[in-house]
């Protein structure tokens, strides 16, 4: 299902959002949820409170608190919903990818060009969920590219993702509800029981530890090496790659 928000003081244009999603979704038969704001606030505590939105289509020129404003402390807690930003004026354009906006699109919006970027980014948004991670960080919500994951560890109560670019996210949870989450994942290894590994990244398997590319040393149970290793052979082959041994 995709949840959509619409956040504008008009309430016309509110109107005329509903009337345009709702015949999208009877003719192209797709499972969508809506909820409508008319101002920036109602929205922000909203999504301070967790609520989490795909979409957001916002105004830019409202009373009190503007789009651009609102969209960059929307930020700071998700950084994957997709802000398509409405103004009858193009002078916010530029501003507007300043804060990482989906698409600019200039009032009135016409039922064809409504439904060219409906698709657009429903397709968009379909693409990032099927290898995506959506977590609920100390920073708010960010949604994670799977294949950029190197490993996760658990430390007492907070699971530690470290991506391919050293950066590290910090989100509380237990391993096991997140192995039992990718599990349809054949990438991923759990070597360990504070560890969850992309096999992806593995460099080097070791008898006592297997080796990831950032040189990461991951600690292998004792008695359990020969299975990892068949287990990533099994990977390995069933892509088709070479191994060398």
């Amino acid at each position: 299902m995709i949840k959509i928000a619409f956040c504008d003081d008009n309430q016309s244009t509110l109107n005329e959002l509903h009337i345009l999603l709702d015949q999208y979704r009877i003719e192209q038969n797709r499972n969508i949820t809506y909820t409508a704001f008319q101002s920036p606030l109602e929205l922000l505590a909203e999504i301070e409170k967790g609520i989490r939105f795909d979409v957001l289509f916002l105004d830019i020129i409202m009373p009190g608190e503007n789009g651009i404003s609102a969209a960059r402390e929307i930020r700071q807690y998700d950084n994957a919903i997709k802000i398509i930003f409405l103004t009858s004026s193009s002078e916010f354009a530029v501003q507007s990818y300043t804060v990482d906006a989906y698409f600019y699109q200039l009032k009135p919006i016409g039922k064809e060009s409504f439904f060219r970027l409906m698709d657009s980014v429903i397709d968009d948004c379909k693409k990032s969920q099927y290898r995506s991670l959506i977590l609920r960080c100390k920073r708010g919500i960010s949604q994670i590219n799977l294949d950029k994951l190197e490993y996760c560890e658990v430390i007492g109560h907070t699971l530690l993702f470290h991506m391919e670019n050293h950066t590290v996210m910090e989100c509380s949870g237990s391993m096991d509800d997140l192995c039992n989450e990718l599990i349809q994942y054949e990438n991923f290894l759990r070597p360990h029981r504070s560890f969850l590994i992309n096999m992806e990244y593995i460099r080097n398997i070791s008898y006592k530890a297997i080796t990831m590319d950032s040189l990461t040393k991951i600690p292998i149970p004792h008695g359990k090496c020969s299975e990892i290793k068949n287990i990533y052979l099994e990977y390995v082959f069933n892509r088709k790659q070479v191994f060398v041994s």
